[in-house]
């Protein structure tokens, strides 16, 4: 009896966390669709503590289970969310739920009648289960080196290895036909620990204060203010925080080799390989790009550079006759698929039809490089 109080309490602690996450984002009206993923995947938490747990009906598995198997999706679209700054949540990913779910009471309402017939169900939905694991893992890995925010670099993967880890017991457990996600299955104890370690890493990441610092006046100028750097500011929709603290020093030789030295054109450039240039410590031009200039990716800080170069070669008369693919390539992009992407993502338009409209204007001799350098 004393395990099975420590289960419960910890479910319940884990529920409470879960429960406190969804209030906070209610709260803050958070609107972003990571933070509807967020909520979701704490109210499948909530569900999955207190469907597991020890005295919890068994005569309710029928509906309970192909919920549970439907929650490694939630995770999965939640991964991408957090991870990758460029998801856009589609149609088909709230398809691929339902039809888990559909396939999950198709499975459990047809035990009864062919039970060969569905537990070859479950191992084919314990696959897609895997796979949905592993893809969050592979979203983790991918943009890990991009990823400018400190905390999310510390926080993404210690929460996505427990993550992953519990739902590929689960997965696993459905190969071997072993009932761990049954509904008041004994010997739930580690169910419950793993859950509630999940709660508090995610409540970390919910709660933890950034930093409040003042920012000197030379900073703030650099990041938002002149020459060209206003052009980009504008242009790029940058957020700067004005309360944040980065070496203005530092801000001004970036800045320097990015529009004057245009080192966005060198092919497969690396913040590694920027830090270096610039003498100082890799997660030192990382908080600098992040917290000075607002950016919350490396590779969306470059392409900001590299789309503006390209807008100008674009609406050049003289280079009329030069294939978007070589702009794209001159600007630092390796391949036109990601230029193409990206540029619309940034212009509303494709690079061809921008090119069309800009030589169309009357006012196209106007058009001219601004500034190379701030101050």
């Amino acid at each position: 009896m004393g395990l099975t109080a420590i289960d419960l309490g910890l479910r319940g602690a884990t529920s409470g966390v879960f429960l406190l996450i969804i209030f906070v984002a209610l709260l803050r009206r958070a609107g972003s669709q990571q933070a509807l993923l967020g909520m979701a995947m704490s109210a499948g938490g909530v569900f999955y503590a207190i469907a597991t747990a020890p005295f919890f009906p068994k005569s309710s598995w029928w509906w309970v289970l192909p919920i549970l198997s439907a929650q490694p999706v939630v995770f999965w679209l939640w991964a991408r969310a957090a991870f990758d700054d460029d998801f856009v949540l589609r149609r088909w990913h709230g398809s691929l739920w339902l039809g888990i779910v559909a396939s999950g009471f198709a499975l459990t309402l047809g035990w009864a009648y062919s039970p060969a017939l569905a537990g070859a169900g479950g191992r084919g939905l314990a696959l897609v289960n895997l796979a949905l694991a592993l893809a969050a893992a592979v979203q983790t890995v991918k943009t890990w080196r991009a990823d400018l925010v400190a905390r999310r670099r510390r926080l993404r993967l210690a929460m996505l290895a427990i993550n992953v880890g519990l739902i590929a017991v689960v997965a696993g457990a459905g190969f071997a036909a072993i009932p761990v996600v049954v509904p008041g299955a004994p010997g739930s104890l580690p169910t419950a620990l793993v859950l509630f370690v999940v709660a508090m890493i995610a409540g970390l990441g919910t709660f933890a204060a950034q930093p409040v610092v003042p920012v000197n006046d030379a900073t703030a100028a650099i990041a938002s203010g002149g020459g060209r750097g206003a052009d980009r500011a504008s242009t790029a929709r940058v957020a700067v925080d004005p309360r944040v603290a980065v070496d203005p020093i530092l801000l001004r030789c970036l800045d320097h080799l990015m529009t004057v030295e245009r080192s966005y054109r060198q092919e497969g450039l690396a913040i590694g390989a920027l830090a270096a240039r610039l003498g100082v410590p890799e997660h030192r031009l990382r908080q600098a790009i992040n917290e000075g200039l607002g950016y919350r990716n490396f590779n969306a800080f470059l392409n900001r550079y590299r789309i503006e170069d390209a807008r100008l070669a674009l609406s050049d008369a003289a280079q009329r006759e030069v294939p978007v693919l070589t702009i794209a390539m001159d600007a630092g992009f390796q391949s036109i698929g990601p230029f193409n992407r990206a540029f619309k993502a940034e212009t509303g338009v494709t690079p061809t039809e921008f090119r069309r409209e800009a030589l169309s204007r009357p006012d196209r001799a106007d058009i001219r490089e601004p500034r190379r350098e701030i101050g």
